[in-house]
């Protein structure tokens, strides 16, 4: 009589098989990520399908799966280059907040979370009155942009369009994405957790700074704005 197989390695339907797939397309994407100068998750995680030479109606994993293994990734490859990385994108992040100070700005995204790649943005939102006071602004000071939209969930079903403008501080690129003044008492979700949108102001920044040296910084609960 054959051998039984203990009931805890029997995972019905392929599901053992579905998860492990999952593990190797976030660990790729976060590869991908990491190393290839892709910014968009989704995308990441599509080129991981194809490396990986996996079905395309494959389960992907969640973003924040993949933000997990991109962490991992940085720690386990990158993490001396990460802290140094981390500490000159906020220290670029400041100085851009410091010249956009009128329009109270906050840091945003992968240099705030401590997840930047060598080709990450600067991500920071803006807060005006309108779209045109940060255009006057930037040609007031000669700063040559690029101008964009960006669609942000703001609720479960509720998403908006925002003015985003671009530009370059000393080779890192500058990502401003403009808010009514309202804005600041309502961050929009994350595309990573689906929770609010973590954002930074001067002081956090300055505060993230100015810590020990860690290979990687992730978001600090008590940054969030006091709106």
């Amino acid at each position: 009589e054959p051998e039984s197989i203990p009931k805890e390695f029997v995972m019905p339907n392929g599901s053992a098989s579905r998860d492990r797939h999952r593990i190797l397309i976030a660990q790729e994407a976060a590869r991908i990520l990491a190393e290839d100068g892709v910014r968009d998750f989704l995308l990441a995680k599509r080129k991981a399908v194809q490396r990986l030479g996996l079905p395309s109606r494959v389960k992907m994993p969640r973003n924040i799966e993949v933000e997990e293994a991109l962490r991992e990734h940085q720690r386990l490859f990158h993490s001396e280059d990460q802290g140094r990385r981390l500490r000159e994108f906020r220290r670029t992040a400041l100085e851009a907040m410091d010249f956009l100070a009128r329009f109270q700005p906050r840091l945003v995204g992968s240099v705030l979370a401590g997840t930047a790649a060598p080709h990450s943005d600067v991500n920071l939102h803006l807060f005006a009155e309108t779209p045109e006071d940060v255009v006057l602004y930037l040609m007031d000071h000669d700063i040559p942009f690029e101008a964009s939209e960006r669609r942000l969930k703001l609720t479960a079903d509720r998403y908006e369009l925002y003015p985003v403008y671009r530009f370059s501080a000393g080779g890192v690129p500058i990502d401003l994405t403009v808010f009514s003044v309202d804005g600041l008492r309502q961050s929009p979700l994350s595309p990573v957790d689906g929770r609010p949108m973590q954002r930074a102001g001067n002081q956090e920044v300055k505060h993230l700074i100015d810590r020990p040296a860690e290979p990687i910084i992730g978001p600090d609960p008590a940054l969030t704005d006091p709106v």
